[in-house]
């Protein structure tokens, strides 16, 4: 049906994930003109309501992460536009771009997620007053990719953690330190493909350890057996059901030596490009090349409400 309407895949955009959002578009684009389709690339600025209208898109990929594309705010600008596009709706990509409210929904669904508390610019955070010991994660509220992101092993190292935390975000989140195995699961027509595991060089799986080459491991299928497996597969899809998502994710978990499955967070936008952990999850998990995996999410596209 897409093959007959004019699509823009979103990409660039206003966040700090801009420069990897413009790769996943530019792999996007370039297989959809592959594949047939009318596609466009639009760099996401302030005017896209405009530039929508006058190059009269008619559905849209998003290749957008971080805020003002993977939040809602794109997708509630296309639901007024009635233009169909990718991904979860504007509630679902809203609820998983913040943590706290994610971690509220996985808590409320029965999900494991690390213990945490939320503190706000000015307010002091103090270990000893905490539910948990150190290590800690401090991490800002809604970033994606892992900006901002620090592991407090000692006391000293929380200043600035604090500092690189409130530099993203008026809010901060602070979880309890969860040690295991960082699993990813892929989500394709709101199911389960497969689960792949990290080992990252650095000391987490961060910002350089997902865009840049030869930083991390991928060991597809995780090493998991055959049942943890299967429970991890099962984790990821609760997390992506509690939020509401809809056609594809990719859900991050640790998996810890007890068997526990704690999410960390779905991304109703995961990565497209070279290096990314969904389009490999599809190939090597589901046998869908990432031209295929392209075409099955464009053609799911689709509004939440429609006007009559």
């Amino acid at each position: 049906m897409m093959k007959s309407k004019k699509i823009g895949v979103l990409l660039g955009g206003l966040s700090a994930e801009r420069e990897v959002s413009l790769k996943s578009g530019a792999a996007v684009h370039r297989a959809l003109v592959a594949q047939g389709y009318n596609a466009i690339a639009i760099d996401v600025g302030r005017d896209l309501a405009a530039v929508l209208e006058r190059e009269g898109i008619e559905a849209a990929f998003i290749a957008l992460h971080g805020r003002y594309g993977e939040d809602g705010c794109v997708q509630g600008l296309l639901e007024l536009m009635q233009i169909p596009y990718t991904g979860s709706g504007v509630l679902a990509s809203a609820l998983a771009m913040h943590k706290r409210y994610s971690k509220q929904a996985f808590a409320a669904s029965g999900i494991l997620t690390a213990p945490f508390r939320c503190y706000r610019r000015g307010e002091a955070v103090v270990p000893v007053e905490l539910p948990f010991a150190l290590p800690l994660v401090v991490k800002p509220v809604q970033e994606g990719s892992s900006v901002g992101i620090s592991i407090v092993r000692e006391e000293r190292q929380l200043a600035a953690a604090l500092e690189l935390a409130f530099r993203h975000d008026d809010e901060i989140l602070v979880e309890q330190y969860v040690k295991g195995q960082e699993v990813q699961v892929g989500i394709l027509d709101d199911a389960p493909i497969g689960a792949i595991e990290i080992i990252p060089r650095n000391e987490f799986y961060d910002f350089e350890a997902k865009y840049t080459d030869g930083m991390a491991e991928h060991i597809f299928p995780a090493r998991l057996a055959p049942a943890l497996y299967e429970k991890a597969q099962q984790v990821g899809l609760a997390a992506h059901r509690a939020l509401g998502c809809r056609g594809y994710s990719r859900v991050d978990l640790l998996v810890t030596a007890d068997g526990d499955c704690f999410v960390l967070e779905v991304n109703t936008l995961p990565g497209m490009t070279a290096l990314s952990l969904l389009p490999e999850i599809a190939a090597k998990g589901a046998g869908v090349s990432f031209e295929e995996l392209v075409v099955r999410i464009i053609e799911s596209a689709a509004l939440s409400t429609k006007v009559n």
